[in-house]
């Protein structure tokens, strides 16, 4: 099984190539995921040459790392750390404010804002996040009503 860490989605998939950390000293340090099904508590994962509960059990407690090229597209959406401090700009009111915590939610991620309109509460959704640059402000488009006297659209 795998959970998730650091506050990202659940990025495993058929086909992906994992390495494991810390390798063990012997044996293969990566496998390529054969089957992925959502379990209770995380992602029940097969992984190649992983035959038995015993090569299983050896991989419990390590962390599975990913190239980041294949990652999705869209990670950077919900990569705290990398968002915490992050200032944030509406095409039409301008500057926001800067990212002071993501909440993971069941459906979409939430952004919260703080900046010359309070706390503002911005759920990542493509309809209101438009991308995430590398560098300079994230642009959003505010949807009507959620900041007072906001945008008219």
């Amino acid at each position: 099984m795998t959970v998730a860490v650091h506050g990202l989605p659940p990025l495993v998939r058929e086909g992906l190539e994992v390495f494991v950390v810390p390798p063990r000293l012997k044996g293969p340090r990566s496998y390529v995921v054969t089957h992925v099904s959502d379990g209770a508590r995380g992602q029940l994962v097969s992984l190649s040459g992983v035959n038995g509960i015993d090569a299983a059990d050896g991989l419990r407690g390590r962390y599975f790392l990913a190239r980041e090229a294949d990652l999705p597209d869209d990670v950077a959406l919900h990569d705290a750390e990398a968002l915490f401090g992050r200032e944030v700009s509406d095409e039409s009111l301008g500057f926001l404010g800067t990212i002071e915590e993501v909440m993971v939610g069941p459906a979409n991620d939430v952004w919260v804002v703080e900046g010359p309109y309070g706390e503002v509460l911005l759920p990542v959704v493509d309809e209101v996040v438009q991308g995430v640059p590398e560098e300079g402000p994230i642009p959003v488009r505010i949807p009507s009503g959620l900041i007072d006297g906001g945008v008219d659209q």
